[in-house]
């Protein structure tokens, strides 16, 4: 019998020598994406942030725009990055350089303050992490909470204090105000509303479930474009719970030491919006179609912008759609590379050695039931460091499950007397697995590896909220704006993504599988 020594067509030499090339340059990717943000922080680059609900991408847009025609620096974007404390945090890594904030947000969710706190008491706070608050843009947006006017008249309630009677009301907050000091749980213990329980609900999709009546009392901006409903009423917060919302730009020092020409560009911001014209913004994009970067160039150059919203194939295929596709291959093709190179080795060693390898599954398989968002904060605070580099980790962790189980599992069900006849021609263990086994075992391998493909497409879309890009930020976008057609711009692209992807491995393995037979 004679055994040729190779794996997949290729002698083994050449291919430990290539597996080690392939890890070297994938340390090298690493390194470049780990350390991408640092290499641009430069004096010439302003990077510009929002959180994931319509004024903040409106805002954002507003001072990327003011500082793009105002200044030669540099400025980029990271839009839909998700709540409070993940922009906090980005700041004080310094993966973005500055925010459109509140003074209440600030004064309760990140100060962590109970008594209401002056502009100068804040920035004194903020000073020992080289933060500061200013540019007053002119609106407060305010938290309240709200219901259908018709509900609250016929039951009575006009204040908060009146819900402490009508224990059954159905309530949907947004998970942000579920959570934060200035939301619901101060709120309960404030007004004694103990009795009361609520659910979260993306905030995006709260107006259209109040007037479902799929709930009954949602948390609300004062600046929603909703509010101009005449159906809708806010109930008084007759104790003065809510703080002042003063919009404002919250910032790094450091960032804006260097460029007076950038913070002289965000002064001119200072009182130039109006309550009612943020109001109308909000309600350019969510009631009208608008993008945010086209509400934002209206509201700067003051012309009257076309309100006829996209087509779906215009904005399917957008000015974005390359920038999103090659964003989404990268997560995906990197994020599954590197569950290749670590799942077939530690399911090799699991066939080996169970005692070693079942621990590893174990464990690889507990990262499959942590949310992805709940994974994706922690490894941000791991590497403190938004965007590719925790996202990827992530999707590599979800990945590796099948791999490493379809490895052991293809390797367990090779015909023993393969295995059997090379022994009996001198083959030792690893002779055996490089040319009998692993060969044998391909297709199983190969069959988890679509699975990993398929989970780390779907999962991908969630590395928007963290910087990462991809489709999934017209995903985050549509949640912001409750706009189903912005979501499917997003979800049908990775879902085609997901299918090729599928039908490319696919053909693989039937190469591989003639390759074996002839």
């Amino acid at each position: 019998m004679k055994i040729r020594m190779n794996f997949l067509g290729s002698p083994i030499t050449k291919k430990v020598k290539n597996y080690l090339f392939i890890l070297i340059s994938l340390f090298i990717c690493f390194a470049q994406i780990s350390n991408a943000e640092s290499v641009g922080k430069n004096t010439e680059i302003v990077t510009v942030a929002s959180k994931r609900f319509t004024e903040s991408y409106i805002l954002a847009e507003i001072i990327a725009q003011t500082l793009k025609n105002n200044t030669d620096y540099e400025i980029k974007t990271k839009l839909g990055l998700g709540n409070t404390t993940i922009l906090f945090n980005a700041l004080l890594q310094g993966n973005i350089d500055v925010y459109p904030e509140y003074l209440g947000t600030i004064t309760k969710e990140i100060l962590k303050e109970d008594a209401t706190l002056s502009l100068e008491q804040i920035n004194k706070r903020l000073l020992p992490l080289k933060l500061q608050a200013g540019v007053f843009l002119g609106f407060q947006n305010s938290y309240a909470l709200a219901m259908r006017k018709d509900q609250a008249m016929q039951l009575g309630i006009t204040t908060i204090a009146d819900l402490a009677k009508h224990p059954n009301l159905k309530i949907g907050f947004s998970h942000e105000f579920l959570g934060r000091p200035d939301g619901w749980p101060s709120i309960q213990k404030i007004y004694g509303l103990s009795n009361l329980s609520a659910k979260g609900l993306d905030h995006g999709l709260s107006y259209s479930a109040l007037e479902k009546k799929q709930v009954d009392l949602i948390d609300a901006y004062t600046t929603d474009a909703q509010l101009s409903n005449e159906k809708i009423v806010l109930l008084i917060d007759n104790q003065k719970f809510f703080p002042s919302y003063e919009a404002v730009l919250l910032y790094r020092i450091d960032s804006f030491k260097d460029k007076p020409k950038a913070l002289l560009a965000l002064d001119g911001l200072s009182q130039k919006i109006s309550q009612i014209e943020m109001r109308n913004m909000n309600a350019a994009v969510e009631g009208q179609g608008l993008t945010f970067s086209s509400t934002a160039q209206s509201f700067i150059t003051k012309e009257q912008l076309a309100s006829e919203p996209l087509s779906f194939m215009k904005q399917l295929f957008g000015p974005d759609f390359l920038r999103l596709s090659y964003e989404h291959s990268l997560l995906v093709f990197l994020s599954l590379f590197i569950a290749m190179m670590i799942g077939i080795p530690l399911g090799i060693l699991t066939f080996f050695n169970p005692s070693v390898g079942n621990p590893m599954l174990y464990v690889s398989g507990v990262f499959q039931t942590i949310p992805s968002l709940a994974l994706l904060a922690f490894l941000i605070t791991i590497f403190q460091t938004i965007g590719p580099l925790p996202a990827i980790t992530a999707l590599s962790l979800y990945a590796l499950l099948p791999i490493i189980e379809n490895t052991n599992t293809g390797l367990l069900t090779v015909n023993p007397a393969l295995r059997e006849s090379a022994r009996a021609l001198g083959a030792n263990k690893w002779i055996c697995l490089i040319k009998i086994e692993l060969p044998a075992a391909i297709p199983s391998i190969v069959s988890g590896i679509k699975i990993a493909a398929i989970t780390a497409t779907g999962t991908a879309t969630i590395a928007a909220f963290v910087g990462a890009g991809g489709y999934g930020e017209r995903i985050a976008q549509g949640l912001a704006t409750n706009n189903t057609q912005t979501m499917l711009a997003g979800a049908i692209p990775a879902a085609i993504f997901a299918t090729l992807l599928q039908a490319l491995i696919s053909l693989y393995a039937r190469f591989v599988a003639r390759s074996r037979a002839s």
